[in-house]
C-alpha cells in the first residue's frame, strides 16, 4: 500500500475516482499478507498486487463496479472444488479482500493519510469490513488526532483506543466490536492498517561489507543508517542514494539516537576498541537483532570483554556473532545476503534450512 500512494494521491488530487482493493484476511499459505493492496483508477490503470497474480482479474471487475456503484464490496477467493480452473489461490490458500471506492467525498481523510505515510508519520486506517455499520467506512487515527467516523461515537472511540495500540506495535488485522463499540459483541468486523514509520538498520563500520549490508537493508525496506568514526570511509558516494552516513564514534551516535523492537543493529567494525562499548549499549537496549562480524577466535575474545564490562548472560545471549547464516558466503555481497537471511530468519521464526528439508506450513504465523 505504501507503494502505490504516490500514484494514488495523483488520482485523488484530481478527483479522479479509483477502486481500492486491501487484503484484510488470509488463511493457510496466501501469497499476500494483510494490508496487500491494488487499485484501479482512470483509464482502467492497474497498480499493484493483491494475490500474486491468482485474483487479479476478477478483483479488477469488482473495483470498477465499486466505483461505478458507490458502494464497497467484501469478496473471499480460494480454491474452487469442482472447477480447478475457476478463480482461485494455486497456492491453496484464501484471501479476503475489501474493494471499496475512494473520492475526496468518500474519504475525505485520504489525503492527509498519503501524506503521513509519505513523510514517515505513524497513522492507522480503519475500516469497516463488515456487519451493520456502513462497509468501507474509514477512520485515520494518528497519536495526536483523528480524522472521520465509522458511524456511531460508541465504535469511533472503541477503534481509536484499539488503533491506537496496533500503532505502536505496527501491527494490522481486523478487530471485533458491537454496533456501539462493544468489546464482548462481533458483529461489527473493522479493519486496522498501520502504517507505522520504516524499520531501522543501523550498520557500524563503513567497509565493504558495510556498503552491501547497506544496499540489501534499503531493498528490504529499512532506513538504514551507516555510522563510522573514521571520515576517509563514512563517505556518501560509497553507499546507496537512501542510506543516510553519519560520521561519528559508533558508541557516542547509538547512546544518542532511539531504537525499538524492530530496530536491526549490524556491528561491522572488526575492530574491539569500537565494536566492545558500542555492543556494551546495543545489548541494554530495544531491538530486534544485534549482529557482530568477527572470527570465532574475536568472538570469544569480545564475549569475555563483555563479561567483564558487567553485561549478564541475557544480555549476552541476544548477540549473533559470528553474523550471519552458514552459507559458504566468500564477498561482501554474499556475506550481505548470510546477514539479511539471519534477520528475515529470526523476525519469522525461519530454521535456516532448506525449504525441501523441511515439512508443514511454509509461512510460520508471527510469534506474539
Amino acid at each position: 500500500m505504501r507503494d502505490l500512494l504516490p500514484v494514488l494521491s495523483g488520482w485523488y488530487a484530481a478527483h479522479a475516482p479509483f477502486g481500492l482493493a486491501t487484503v484484510v484476511a488470509v488463511s493457510r499459505s496466501a501469497p499476500r499478507d494483510p494490508g496487500a493492496a491494488m487499485a484501479v483508477g482512470p483509464d482502467d490503470e492497474v497498480v499493484g498486487s493483491v494475490s500474486g497474480g491468482c485474483v487479479e482479474g476478477a478483483v479488477f471487475e469488482l473495483a470498477r463496479e465499486v466505483v461505478a456503484s458507490g458502494e464497497a464490496r467484501l469478496e473471499t477467493f480460494g480454491y474452487s472444488d469442482e472447477d480447478a480452473f475457476a478463480v482461485g489461490l494455486t497456492c491453496g490458500g484464501e484471501i479476503t479482500v475489501l474493494v471499496r471506492p475512494v473520492t475526496p467525498e468518500t474519504d475525505p481523510a485520504f489525503g492527509a493519510i498519503a501524506r503521513s505515510v509519505a513523510a514517515h508519520e505513524p497513522v492507522t486506517v480503519a475500516t469497516v469490513t463488515d456487519g451493520p455499520a456502513l462497509r468501507g467506512a474509514t477512520l485515520a487515527v494518528w497519536p495526536d488526532r483523528v480524522e472521520g467516523t465509522l458511524g456511531s461515537t460508541g465504535l469511533d472511540v472503541a477503534v481509536t483506543a484499539d488503533a491506537r495500540g496496533e500503532l505502536a506495535l505496527g501491527a494490522t488485522g481486523l478487530r471485533h466490536y458491537g454496533p456501539s463499540g462493544e468489546r464482548r459483541e462481533d458483529s461489527v468486523t473493522v479493519f486496522l492498517h498501520s502504517f507505522a514509520p520504516p524499520p531501522r538498520m543501523l550498520v557500524f563500520g563503513a567497509i565493504d561489507y558495510a556498503a552491501a549490508v547497506a544496499r540489501i537493508g534499503d531493498f528490504l525496506g529499512y532506513r538504514v543508517t551507516v555510522c563510522d568514526a573514521r571520515p576517509v570511509f563514512a563517505t556518501p558516494k560509497r553507499f546507496p542514494a537512501g542510506v543516510e552516513v553519519v560520521v561519528d564514534w559508533p558508541h557516542r551516535y547509538l547512546h544518542g539516537t532511539d531504537t525499538d523492537e524492530r530496530t536491526v543493529i549490524c556491528v561491522l567494525t572488526h575492530d574491539p576498541k569500537f565494536d566492545v562499548p558500542l555492543l556494551e549499549e546495543a545489548l541494554r537496549r530495544p531491538a530486534a537483532y544485534i549482529g557482530a562480524m568477527g572470527s570465532r577466535r574475536t568472538h570469544d575474545e569480545r564475549m569475555r570483554q563483555l563479561l567483564e564490562s558487567g553485561l549478564g548472560e541475557g544480555e549476552l545471549a541476544r548477540l549473533r556473532s559470528p553474523v550471519g547464516l552458514d552459507l559458504g558466503a566468500r564477498t561482501p555481497e554474499e556475506v550481505a545476503v548470510s546477514v539479511a537471511a539471519e534477520i528475515v530468519a529470526l523476525r519469522w521464526g525461519g530454521t535456516g534450512a532448506p525449504l525441501m528439508a523441511t515439512a508443514g506450513a511454509i509461512h510460520r504465523a508471527p510469534s506474539g
